[in-house]
């Protein structure tokens, strides 16, 4: 896990943070964890571009209207020729 130092916090900030993680039952250090990981979080707008980034991937796989291949006999074709170190 990676560490943070933040300089020159405002007072106001840091009274904030100590009053929420009291009222949480935590320390300031997790509290300040919480708020950096809430602040973080995706955008709805960055989501949905991230799962048409997914889609167009998964896309990519197979031409469209193609189906998926048998993976059952793509798993036994494998097995055999570890079977046979010849084949």
């Amino acid at each position: 896990m990676g560490q943070i130092i933040i300089r020159n916090l405002d007072d106001r900030i840091i009274e904030t943070l100590k009053r929420r993680a009291e009222a949480a039952g935590r320390s300031m250090e997790a509290e300040a964890r919480e708020a950096l990981r809430r602040g973080t979080r995706l955008t709805a707008d960055e989501r949905v571009a991230l799962i048409h980034e997914m889609r167009a991937i998964v896309a990519s796989w197979r031409p469209v209207g193609e189906p998926w291949p048998d993976t059952t006999a793509m798993l036994r074709e494998d097995r055999d020729a570890v079977d046979d170190p010849y084949r």
